[in-house]
């Protein structure tokens, strides 16, 4: 009966693309018809399905999140209020020098508040109409403008600390604690900082390779001249540039929680909005309402997820699924170009935050358990993922871009405009693959993957807390009152 489970995720692919429906209806739906058939034939029994209720309460008191509705105010408020132009045009003036100004300027804008948008495409619907008429007004190419935000848009998946990257930081720890728990084994366990750590110097390196095509394009164009503007202006977008920074850098280097700066940056913003009489109570309700529409969306499609993957572990799909990657423990770097080759592949389909509660739940502990590298795996994912989403004509922030634009470009001259970046990382990816050790700069050699630092009973208690909300148990025990170990 496993197989059915891969017939159960076929069938909800092809009426995500066939029928247009949200993705948490199509999950919500095949979920349960394919329950009743698993019941009906005697797949599982129906008492699997009584621990959905604790994996969906582990689920809404996970720490990251709470965060998630932060990060949705954030967003609108971004795309509400005039920050982003006014970042834009501030960061013009910064590379006035250069011909490619206003590219390289909605780079530099992506690089900011991509992270703290929480998702790629609330980011290029934010850039799609901030900053894209300002590359329009400089002459630039419709094809190198639209690749341009979506190149932008796509930046908050590898530089920390994104909502992505947390959550996938999160998903890295649980996939390598049943890892190590099914290996019996006694490693220190991955965790998000490690992961954050890792990416940071290749999403550092995705972004200077980003400007450096950007002003390589820009060249032999005529600069042009700036209208001033203005001391205050300046001083506001300086101003929230540095307090972006500081608030990104502190939850980078773990000095505070994702919750906390994303509950600072909405309050920064909201005030800036009121000081400047550009936030009213009309404007207000609208944030707001966009706020909740978008929390509402992620949180129906968590709870899809949620769902869909309990069902598909009843059929034990995940067994066939490891299974499968295991006829590779002799060859590690196949198994895992099977499994990114998969994500660029699910990426055509799924946005990131699906991948990571679908698909990394099914191929990273068999994949971790022969690969013992866990946070460069997880930068090679993040690297894979925006590539795919960058990938024509089927990438999410291709399709998405061609959507929010007015006249989208011949898919044929975007394609072009998005090979040099493609390449390059590629390029980047393969050097990674190469040489792991580029993730692991400023680690602390004590605290490597292969120095024991758990005892087998500590890697139990680990794995039941960090898989409470993921029981199979008809009535899961209540998870430890101690407090869990990080």
């Amino acid at each position: 009966m496993s197989g059915l489970g891969l017939v159960m995720f076929a069938v909800a692919i092809v009426l995500m693309i066939a029928t247009g429906l949200p993705v948490y209806a199509v999950l919500l739906g095949v979920a349960g018809v394919f329950a009743a058939l698993g019941v009906a034939l005697g797949a599982f029994e129906w008492h699997l399905l009584t621990a959905l209720p604790s994996r969906v309460v582990g689920l809404l008191e996970h720490d990251l999140l709470q965060a998630l509705p932060l990060y949705a105010l954030i967003g609108a408020l971004l795309n509400r209020l005039p920050l982003a132009g006014l970042m834009h045009a501030a960061g013009e003036r910064v590379f006035a020098r250069s011909a490619a100004s206003a590219q390289l300027s909605a780079l530099g804008v992506g690089a900011l508040l991509a992270p703290m948008n929480g998702s790629v495409g609330a980011s290029l619907h934010m850039l799609a109409r901030r900053v894209a008429p300002a590359l329009a007004a400089h002459g630039v190419a419709p094809a190198e403008a639209t690749a341009t935000v979506c190149v932008a848009s796509t930046l908050g998946i590898v530089i920390p600390p994104s909502l992505v990257l947390l959550l996938l930081g999160d998903a890295m720890m649980r996939a390598h604690t049943e890892a190590s728990n099914a290996a019996h084994s006694a490693l220190r366990i991955v965790n998000t900082q490690d992961v954050m750590r890792a990416a940071l110097l290749p999403g550092l390196a995705v972004l200077v390779i980003a400007l450096a095509i950007a002003a390589w394009r820009g060249r032999g164009r005529l600069r042009k001249a700036f209208a001033p503007l203005g001391r205050a202006a300046l001083a506001q977008a300086a101003g929230a540039a540095v307090v972006i920074v500081v608030l990104l850098g502190a939850v980078a280097v773990g000095r505070v929680y994702a919750v906390e700066a994303a509950a600072a940056g909405g309050l920064l913003l909201l005030a800036w909005g009121a000081i400047s009489h550009r936030l009213d109570r009309a404007l207000l309700v609208a944030v707001l309402g966009d706020a909740m529409t978008l929390t509402g969306l992620l949180m129906a499609l968590l709870v899809g997820a949620t769902t869909f993957s309990l069902v598909l572990r009843g059929f034990g799909t995940d067994t066939l699924v490891a299974g499968a990657l295991h006829r590779l423990d002799a060859h590690p770097q196949a198994m895992l170009g099977a499994v990114l080759a998969g994500m660029v592949a699910c990426s055509f389909v799924l946005d990131a935050f699906e991948m990571i509660f679908l698909v990394v739940p099914l191929v990273m502990p068999p994949l971790l358990a022969v690969v013992a590298d866990p946070a460069w795996v997880a930068t090679l994912t993040l690297l894979v993922l925006q590539m795919g989403f960058l990938l024509p004509p089927l990438g999410y922030a291709v399709v998405m871009s061609r959507l929010a634009t007015r006249e989208p470009p011949p898919l044929a001259a975007l394609a072009r405009a998005l090979a040099p970046q493609l390449v390059a990382q590629a390029l980047l990816i393969a050097v990674l693959v190469a040489w792991p050790a580029l993730t692991h700069w400023g680690a602390d050699e004590a605290a490597g993957n292969a120095t024991p630092a758990l005892s087998n009973e500590q890697a139990e208690k680990l794995m039941d807390d960090a898989f409470r909300s993921q029981s199979r148990d008809a009535a899961p025990e209540p998870a430890p009152a101690s407090e869990p170990l990080r």
